[in-house]
Parts: C-alpha cells; sequence; structure tokens
C-alpha cells in the first residue's frame, strides 16, 4: 500500500476539489479502509453513530446505479447544455463538461462508497443525520491524502427505493449521497476557485458586512 501524502489539514483543505475525471485504475482494499476508518471518527450527531458504508465495486450494481444517475443529470442539466452555459452566473464550461463526464463515465470508477443513514426514511426531519456530511468530508480528504479523486453525488436519488434494493438496505434506510473514488485521469490538485469571502460573509444578520 502505498503511503498518504504528508499534508497538513490547511494544505488538503485548500486542494481537495471534486475531480471528476477518475481512472479504472484499482483501489486497494487496504486503502478504501483506511478511507472509511478516517470517516468514521467524523461528526456523528449524538455519537449515535447510526450510519452504515456501503463499498460497491459490483460492475452490475454500478451500471444499474449509473443508468439512474444519467437520467438524473440529463433531467437536471445535460437537456439545458446551452441555457446553462449561457447564464453569466452559472456553472462554468470546465466545470459542465467535468459533470458531463462523469455523468457518462460513473461506472468506471473503481470503488464507489454510499454513506447510508439507518432509521431515516419516515423521519420529517430534513436535517435529521446531515452531521453525516462531515464525516463523508473526512472521507474525501483521506483520500485526497493518498492521491485519489472523489466527489460527492446525488443525481441518482430518483430512483432511491430501487438503489436500497439494490445495495440490499433495510427499507427504514437512505442513502445521503454516492462517493466515486479514482485516482484522477485529468487535472491537478489545485484550490478551487470561489467567491470572495467578502461577498458570501456577513454577521449577524445577512447582507451585513
Amino acid at each position: 500500500m502505498t503511503m498518504p501524502e504528508p499534508l497538513t489539514v490547511q494544505e488538503a483543505l485548500h486542494s481537495t476539489p471534486a475531480r471528476r475525471y477518475l481512472s479504472p485504475e484499482p483501489i486497494s482494499d487496504e486503502i478504501i479502509r483506511e478511507l472509511l476508518d478516517a470517516a468514521v471518527r467524523g461528526p456523528s450527531g449524538g455519537n449515535s453513530q447510526g450510519w452504515a458504508w456501503i463499498v460497491v465495486r459490483d460492475p452490475e450494481v454500478k451500471a444499474k446505479i449509473a443508468e439512474y444517475y444519467l437520467e438524473g443529470w440529463n433531467k437536471a442539466y445535460g437537456s439545458r447544455r446551452e441555457q446553462i452555459l449561457a447564464d453569466p452566473e452559472g456553472m462554468s464550461a470546465a466545470s459542465f463538461n467535468a459533470a458531463d463526464h462523469l455523468a457518462n463515465h460513473l461506472a468506471e470508477a473503481p470503488v464507489w462508497i454510499f454513506p447510508v443513514l439507518l432509521g431515516a426514511a419516515r423521519s420529517q426531519n430534513p436535517r435529521l443525520g446531515s452531521s453525516i456530511y462531515g464525516a463523508v468530508q473526512q472521507l474525501m480528504l483521506a483520500a485526497r491524502a493518498h492521491g485519489i479523486g472523489s466527489t460527492l453525488t446525488t443525481l441518482y436519488m430518483g430512483h432511491e427505493a430501487e438503489v436500497r434494493e439494490l445495495l440490499g438496505l433495510p427499507s427504514d434506510a437512505l442513502t445521503m449521497a454516492l462517493i466515486p473514488l479514482g485516482y484522477p485521469a485529468k487535472g491537478r490538485w489545485s484550490q478551487p476557485k470561489r467567491r470572495p469571502l467578502d461577498e458570501v460573509v456577513f454577521f449577524e444578520k445577512f447582507q451585513t458586512p
């Protein structure tokens, strides 16, 4: 197993963008276990740990869920390419093309991780279990240390029931995301471009500089 890159926390936080061009090169079980061990050290509301983490490598399962994902992508974005790219405030061409590539090549990512919240399906609380996303970020930061790209995706969720069945989940569980993992096939580790803090950070009340 390759040793993770020695990164400071700040270096990792500033250089872990979504990576959507992923190589099919295999990722070892040892590395996957290390990433998940980092994930479960992340936040869990009340330390309840009412979660499960499903590792998916099965090509048939991935192919079916990838169909659901591509359907979701085309409904939300793919069918509106010209409209989206014509919006000066909208998605950049590079971001659109990367997301479109992922939607059409999702199944090629060698490993998928589904964070699952147990007992959540009947809840009416939209924030139930949201602390799991902090744990997901820890997974992605650990992947970054190993030179493995990742992104948090949810466009398959129009078929949540079918995905639950494919993953053998209990009826009261919900998938919270899909994180495809793979060594980057294109691009580089860099600080993502973001709007200046002064445009998005307010003190005490919204739009108070």
